[in-house]
């Protein structure tokens, strides 16, 4: 497996849906939740979408670094755990009912995950994510909308 590394500027002018649309699973996976001791860099992120559909702050709060941060289009630049906790989970939890995970590419200690959540609603959107990984706990997330205001209230709402 040949691993390459990407500079964020480069990232960035690439585009992240051109990257992540270049590797491959063979078909979308589920969101469940994995079991065993010997946790990989795709259990991880499986936990992390399932822990969302199971809308339990519990999982997604020990899968979180203290030193987590998130990022996205919509305002959040290098936000905190707690910060994220109040913006992002207790904000768009009640819209989410599922995801599915069209594309895994992981490294060491690092993923892209391309995905396709589905909201209550019957809407549904497709997100870019890249996420730091490092002993089993999400370091940070940069998420890449896959429209001007892809998230769950937004979509479940029309604001899109």
């Amino acid at each position: 497996m040949t691993n390459i590394r990407v500079s964020r500027r480069n990232l960035l002018r690439t585009g992240a849906c051109a990257l992540a649309g270049a590797v491959t699973l063979p078909r979308p996976a589920s969101a469940g939740a994995s079991g065993g001791q010997n946790v990989t860099n795709r259990d991880v992120i499986r936990e992390w979408y399932a822990a969302w559909e199971k809308k339990d702050w519990g999982p997604v709060d020990r899968l979180l670094a203290d030193n987590f941060t998130f990022s996205s289009a919509n305002g959040d630049d290098h936000i905190s755990k707690s910060t994220f906790k109040t913006r992002c989970w207790e904000t768009q939890i009640d819209f989410i009912k599922r995801f599915d995970l069209e594309r895994i590419a992981t490294g060491t200690d690092d993923a892209f995950v391309k995905y396709l959540c589905h909201t209550k609603n019957g809407k549904s959107f497709r997100n870019v994510e890249y996420l730091r990984i490092r002993n089993g706990k999400l370091e940070s997330i940069e998420c890449y909308f896959g429209a001007q205001s892809s998230f769950p209230s937004a979509v479940s709402t029309g604001r899109t």
